[in-house]
């Protein structure tokens, strides 16, 4: 059965985007940063239309995550950036142009109902109104035998954490510390939550920290 699974980079002191988050610079000052390790790997050029690049163990763990996702989970910021009414959203159709770089279907959750758009690749991005439940039950069917990706940002992570919903965390911890920002787990306000150690690997660009969320308490 599909797991949902959270993979996202991070700074060393907790923030997965900088401060002042715009439309033009939607991670926020020196947000970029926390990615500048997986650009010019092979399997994420390939991904996004280039060629080359390296591949070493970061592109190995990149590789991994790609091919296990079967469905995606995001929410409406991490889509668009907007908030409001479609008709009042700057970026309605998303950051990715026509052939996104998901190639499976995207489930986005929203206030505002908007139809399914289909397109070039093998993305589809279904516009979820009725919960982060709703979203993940529609995630898992599509993706039959593999996984749905929660890929952000750090608000839906944490509802789905309350929820006692995600199985799997992958954190990539980038060697910057922002600062300030967007923290991942800063307002989570709840009881401890266990989580099980699985694997770690290092490389000089980014340490890759996978845990297996434990249900119902500590491990």
């Amino acid at each position: 059965m599909a797991q949902l699974t959270c993979d996202i980079s991070m700074s060393l002191d907790g923030f997965v985007a900088g401060p002042n988050q715009t439309l033009e610079d939607p991670l926020g000052k020196n947000g970029m940063r926390l990615h500048e390790w997986v650009f010019g790997l092979a399997s994420f050029r390939e991904r996004h239309g280039g060629e080359g690049g390296e591949t070493n163990a970061d592109d190995e763990v990149v590789k991994e995550g790609l091919n296990a996702t079967g469905a995606v989970v995001m929410g409406r910021r991490m889509f668009s950036g907007g908030a409001g009414p479609w008709a009042d959203d700057p970026n309605a159709d998303g950051w990715w142009g026509d052939e996104p770089p998901f190639r499976v279907p995207v489930f986005i959750l929203t206030h505002h109902a908007r139809e399914t758009e289909i397109k070039e690749g093998g993305t589809s991005f279904t516009f979820v109104t009725d919960g982060i439940e709703s979203a993940l039950e529609q995630a898992k069917t599509a993706a039959g035998d593999r996984n749905v990706l929660l890929a952000g940002g750090a608000t839906v992570v944490q509802q789905y954490l309350k929820a006692g919903l995600l199985d799997e965390l992958q954190i990539h911890v980038a060697p910057v510390l922002l600062g300030g920002g967007v923290s991942l787990f800063g307002s989570l306000g709840i009881d401890p939550i266990g989580l099980e150690a699985t694997r770690v690997i290092e490389s000089p660009s980014v340490t890759h920290l996978k845990y297996r969320v434990v249900k119902g308490g500590t491990p």
